[in-house]
């Protein structure tokens, strides 16, 4: 606990403060926040209201590009005899795989229905530099009667048995993928459009770069000439070095068929996008603009957010901390809150060592060593150079971190400050969630504090949907 907590806690009057409620598993966070806090949020969108129907219909007629079923018809071989490999996102992702409005089940009915035959079809899940997932989380994620009734593998960038030599994009990248998907008759790619804080958005061509490539691959796409690039942002394309590598490799790979889905704030179905791949992510980009972005029209000196459902460790609350920069002030503060409920609640054991890396060399010097002649790339090296982008903003004493589900003592690993330094010798002693609740509340008062000592009225903004909205600085 920090020195000066109790006192200022005890000093500070919030009787006029305002109650909020930040989402969180298992029951919202209770906050108050000071009267004139500004809460950023995303527009409201209508959701489908037969999300069924829409994706028989989506499947029926795609939006853009052949359907399904001229697709087959093409091959030049018959129905019963092709290879097919369909590629899903992975447990981070709420792709609504499964359920009375999944996408998932339809699209393999709707393969069998032309002719293909179920022995035939392969689910490939796009991990990436992800570890694999658990039977528990197939199961979670595509439902029972999928898993017992159809092939599914985990794509491994490190298996070189699994991958294939694909040419090269115009960028001079060779592509090496998973064997199963490139050798395949008909190529399908599945998954969900939101921003990303690096590519732009998800979906389409991610689903293959870095879904499906190799370590030697992603070393291109990962690498810091890539990512230190200030246009590898939120739903930005024209320039973007990620967006248009990534999409040179789906180019390279040829990718027959793709589905996408969009979600408003409640993971609830917003449009469904199927056919070509490029023109596919172009319309479900337009559709998730209309309704992710907010201009912001000054910089805060406090912003609270959250890590959202994709924050299951630390490694993907990045996203959150990255996405609330054009709304801090520099050397302003950042708080968040994750619930880091995966079984490896930080990340990797090479996650966790380049992060302390990061935490020993800072930002600038991370970067220098990853340039470095003899770095040896490793997979991970890119989520904490993305938390680097924060620390250069905000500096190490004003990233706060509140999670319980990190234990205190490895914190000493981990850019930022640990919301530990904010309870109480009784809030130790609280469950999970309270003592999460406090963390975040005592953050608050204490940098509320802090900061009207040094000015007439710090200004606070709440990011209410966390990850998934975009704050836009105005001009």
């Amino acid at each position: 606990m920090r020195a000066d907590l109790l006192s200022i806690l005890k000093r500070m009057d919030i009787q006029n403060w305002k109650k909020m409620e930040m989402e969180f598993t298992g029951g919202p966070l209770i906050v108050y926040v000071p009267p004139d806090c500004c809460e950023l949020t995303m527009k409201r969108v209508e959701v489908l209201k037969n999300p069924a129907k829409e994706i028989e219909g989506a499947l029926d007629k795609p939006g853009e590009g052949l359907s399904l079923e001229k697709i087959i018809r093409d091959k030049g071989k018959p129905a019963g005899e092709l290879k097919v490999a369909i590629t899903v996102s992975d447990i981070t992702r709420p792709v609504p795989y499964t359920g009375k409005n999944g996408i998932l089940l339809p699209l393999l009915k709707r393969l069998q229905s032309h002719g293909v035959r179920r022995q035939n079809i392969l689910i490939i899940v796009g991990t990436g530099t992800h570890r694999a997932s658990t039977p528990q989380e197939k199961v979670e994620m595509f439902g029972k009667e999928i898993v017992s009734g159809y092939k599914i593998q985990d794509h491994n960038c490190e298996d070189g048995a699994s991958l294939v030599y694909g040419g090269k994009t115009l960028a001079g990248t060779e592509v090496f993928l998973n064997k199963n998907f490139y050798e395949a008759d008909l190529k399908i790619a599945t998954g969900l459009t939101e921003s990303h804080f690096m590519a732009g958005a998800s979906g389409g061509r991610k689903a293959i770069c870095p879904g499906l490539v190799d370590q030697r691959t992603i070393q291109k796409f990962h690498g810091p000439d890539f990512l230190e690039s200030p246009l590898a942002t939120n739903l930005t394309f024209e320039g973007n070095p990620c967006h248009e590598e990534s999409l040179a490799v789906a180019r390279a790979v040829g990718v027959d068929f793709t589905i996408t889905v969009t979600l408003d704030k409640n993971l609830r179905l917003t449009g469904i996008f199927t056919g070509d791949l490029e023109k596919v992510l172009q319309q479900a980009v337009t559709k998730i603009k209309t309704y992710v972005e907010i201009p912001v029209e000054e910089e805060f000196d406090i912003v609270l957010t959250h890590g959202g459902y994709v924050g299951r460790n630390h490694y993907q609350a990045a996203k959150a901390a990255v996405g609330a920069l054009p709304a801090v002030k520099t050397n302003g503060v950042i708080i968040i809150v994750a619930d880091n409920r995966d079984k490896e609640p930080i990340g990797g054991p090479e996650y966790r060592t380049l992060t302390h890396l990061l935490k020993l060399q800072g930002a600038d010097g991370y970067v220098e060593l990853l340039r470095s002649p003899g770095w040896k790339f490793t997979k991970d090296q890119w989520e904490p150079e993305v938390w680097g982008r924060v620390l250069r903003k905000v500096g190490e004493e004003r990233l706060i971190y509140c999670t319980s589900d990190i234990p205190e003592r490895v914190f000493d690993m981990l850019p930022g400050v640990s919301g530990y330094e904010f309870l109480t010798p009784a809030g130790r002693k609280k469950p999970r969630g309270k003592k999460i609740q406090e963390m975040v509340q005592n953050a608050v008062i204490y940098f509320h504090r802090a900061l009207e000592k040094r000015q007439t009225s710090p200004r606070m903004a709440f990011i209410r949907e966390g990850p998934y909205a975009v704050p836009v600085k105005k001009g």
